[in-house]
C-alpha cells in the first residue's frame, strides 16, 4: 500500500519505523511544524515532505493515509479522506465526541474504504489468549475485570504548556486519551458494551493537566470493572480477568507475560511469555491487508463508535463528579 503519514511527531515516527516497507510504503508526509527533525526523518526514510494534508489527498497515487495528529482534528481529516477516496488509519482516540465519530464513520462507509483505529494492544498474542479463555469458558463465570496502565510522560516530555497534548481540550479526563483509552477499548473487545461509568480524574504531578484517572465501569451484561491510568508514575500494564475458575492476567508494559492462577478445582497454574511482538507493525499490516481486500480490520466499526461513546461518558463523569450512563 502506498501511504502518507500525517503528523511527524514522536508517535508518527514510531508508526513509520514499525512498518515502513512491511506491507506499507510511506511515500509522502506532512507535519504542522515541519521541524528540522521531521525533515531529517523524512529524508532518512525516502519520504517526500509536502506542504499540507490537502496536497496528500490530491495525490491519486496515495491509497491510504495514516493520521497521527491532534485528537480534535481526526473527524474532519477522516471525512476529507473519505471524500478523496483514501483508506484511513487514525491514531486513538478516534474522536473526542460520539457525534463526530458517527459522522466520520458514516463518511467512510459511503466511500467504501477501510477505516482502522490504532488500538495496537488488541493485537498482542496474549490478548488473543485472554479473549479465547473468556469466550470458551475456561475462566468460568466472569466476576470482574481490572485494567491498569501507567507511564512517565508527565516527566519525560516535561509537558510544555504550548504542547497540544497538554491541553484539557485535547486531553480531557486526565490520562484517558494518552493511555486509558487503550484499556477501555480492550475491555470493550473482551466484554462488549459499557452501560455506566464513574470517573475520578486528578492532577498529582503534571504541570498543566490532570494526569491520573480511575474509572468504575458497569457493562451491559452487569459485569463490574475498574480502569486505572496515570502518566505520572512508573510504567506498568496489567489486564486482569477474574473468573470463578481462576484469574487470567497480562502483565508488563510489553504485554509479554500471561499468567493463569487457578481457583480451587480450576486447573493448574500457567505462565506464558511471548517477548518481542511488535503490535504497531501488526495493526498497520492488518490495515494494509484490509485495504487490499483481505481480512477485515479486526476492530469493528460499531466497537470503535461505542468506545467513543464510553469515552465521552467518562469525560462527562469526571467533570460532573457522578456516575454517567453511556450513550
Amino acid at each position: 500500500m502506498r501511504a502518507a503519514i500525517v503528523g511527524l511527531g514522536w508517535w508518527g515516527q514510531n508508526l513509520v519505523n514499525s512498518s515502513h516497507g512491511k506491507g506499507i510504503e510511506f511515500v509522502l508526509g506532512t507535519s504542522r511544524t515541519k521541524s528540522a527533525k521531521a525533515q531529517e526523518f523524512c529524508k532518512s526514510k525516502g519520504i517526500k515532505l509536502v506542504d499540507d494534508y490537502d496536497a496528500i489527498l490530491a495525490d491519486d497515487s496515495i491509497e491510504g493515509v495514516v493520521l497521527a495528529t491532534p485528537h480534535s482534528q481526526h473527524g474532519d481529516q477522516v471525512r476529507k479522506a473519505a471524500a478523496a477516496g483514501k483508506h484511513v488509519f487514525v491514531e486513538k482516540p478516534f474522536t473526542l465526541t460520539a457525534a463526530d465519530a458517527a459522522s466520520a464513520i458514516e463518511a467512510m462507509k459511503k466511500s467504501g474504504k477501510v477505516l482502522a483505529v490504532g488500538f495496537n494492544r488488541r493485537f498482542h498474542p496474549n490478548m488473543a489468549e485472554l479473549r479465547a479463555r473468556v469466550r470458551d469458558g475456561r475462566l468460568g463465570a466472569i466476576v470482574s475485570v481490572v485494567g491498569e496502565q501507567s507511564g512517565t510522560a508527565a516527566y519525560v516530555n516535561a509537558t510544555p504548556a504550548d504542547t497540544w497534548r497538554a491541553t484539557s481540550e485535547e486531553a480531557p479526563a486526565g490520562a484517558m486519551t494518552g493511555i486509558g483509552i487503550h484499556t477501555l477499548d480492550s475491555m470493550i473487545g473482551l466484554f462488549g458494551k459499557v452501560s455506566e461509568v464513574h470517573c475520578i480524574a486528578t492532577r498529582r504531578a503534571a504541570p498543566h493537566v490532570d494526569d491520573t484517572t480511575t474509572v468504575l465501569l458497569r457493562f451491559e451484561s452487569g459485569l463490574p470493572g475498574l480502569l486505572f491510568c496515570s502518566f505520572a508514575t512508573a510504567p506498568t500494564y496489567r489486564m486482569a480477568v477474574f473468573g470463578s475458575k481462576g484469574l487470567a492476567e497480562i502483565t508488563k508494559p510489553s504485554q509479554e507475560d500471561f499468567r493463569f492462577t487457578p481457583a480451587p478445582g480450576g486447573g493448574e497454574p500457567e505462565s506464558i511469555t511471548r517477548p518481542g511482538f511488535d503490535t504497531l507493525q501488526a495493526e498497520l499490516a492488518a490495515f494494509a491487508e484490509a485495504a487490499k481486500g483481505g481480512k477485515p480490520y479486526p476492530i469493528p466499526l460499531d466497537e470503535i463508535f461505542h468506545g467513543v461513546e464510553a469515552f465521552e461518558a467518562v469525560v462527562r463523569s469526571a467533570k460532573e463528579g457522578r456516575p454517567v450512563k453511556v450513550g
